[in-house]
């Protein structure tokens, strides 16, 4: 495939000597030469492009593999672990993302008038094999990059177009509901905003539903069909992979990293960190420590 080969060209020239992901315009390019161990982190509403290689992304109990000409879409906030699956020296991991913009997705709808497509079932993310359209859209974008004025003058429409092509294309019912504001997608990230902000406190599901103005029963309803976990579990999640990342940083303080992420009792953050990561807290820091794995 022809746009393929200048996308992975164009991410391996933009990618070239960092060793982590490199942010140009909003958009980010990511290259490596060996795979990774799974991390857990809160992914935020994107589109995830790989151009070589292959990684595999969790939520859950459900796995979400993607390889090179196939993308990710995530429309709303979630805990996801995830880690590169192919990657070599002679065939190194591309890949590339770009936000999702909710004004553009409203924007583009209410200009359009596409017809009305009932939201998919499932969570909130989806793969999908990304048509020539929608690769040529993001290699031309990446052609603006390292040239200001261009990527000034022309990034936006660029953008724009990528924006029409995902809800154009097979993942459309899911990323139209990122510009609908009374979508369940858009229902379930106010809740998750409210989440982030109080993750390390003790949340009772009646004040989380009156902050967002659902009842109990809504909120779960489309909580879980969002996120295919309720919110105390999101909170849950959420926590244990911030007191993961602090472990990283300093593994020996076990009982720290649980209590700055609002575990009273340490033998039930040692319990639960167990339950979702298969291992101890202080042998899971050891180990990633052993590998020298990157938090970001």
């Amino acid at each position: 495939m022809p746009d393929l080969a200048d996308l992975r060209d164009r991410i391996a020239q933009l990618a070239a000597g960092y060793s982590r992901p490199r942010r140009i315009d909003g958009l980010t390019v990511f290259s490596a030469t060996r795979t990774t161990v799974p991390l857990g982190n809160v992914t935020e509403p994107v589109m995830a492009l790989v151009a070589q290689g292959a990684k595999r992304s969790v939520l859950g109990g459900q796995v979400f593999d993607y390889a090179a000409g196939q993308f990710l879409i995530v429309t709303v906030d979630l805990p996801l672990t995830s880690h590169i699956a192919a990657a070599s020296a002679d065939e190194p991991f591309l890949a590339c993302s770009l936000p999702l913009d909710p004004r553009i997705v409203a924007q583009l709808l209410l200009e359009s008038r596409l017809p009305s497509r009932m939201a998919p079932d499932g969570p909130a993310l989806s793969t999908s094999d990304a048509n020539p359209e929608l690769i040529d859209a993001v290699a031309r974008l990446l052609r603006l990059a390292g040239t200001p004025d261009d990527q000034r003058i022309l990034g936006p429409a660029v953008k724009r177009e990528i924006h029409w092509r995902l809800l154009t294309g097979p993942q459309g019912g899911l990323v139209r509901q990122v510009g609908l504001a009374d979508s369940r997608v858009a229902l379930a990230a106010r809740a998750i905003a409210w989440i982030k902000e109080h993750y390390d406190e003790v949340i009772r599901i009646e004040d989380l539903a009156a902050e967002v103005n659902l009842s109990i029963s809504s909120l779960n309803r489309h909580f879980r069909a969002a996120t295919s976990m309720s919110p105390l579990q999101y909170q849950k999640q959420l926590r244990l992979q911030r007191a993961r990342v602090r472990l990283l940083a300093n593994p020996v303080d076990v009982a720290g990293a649980g209590h700055a992420v609002g575990y009273a009792s340490a033998s039930q953050f040692t319990r639960e960190y167990r339950r979702l990561f298969g291992v101890s807290p202080g042998r899971d820091a050891a180990r990633l420590q052993s590998v020298h794995v990157s938090p970001e």
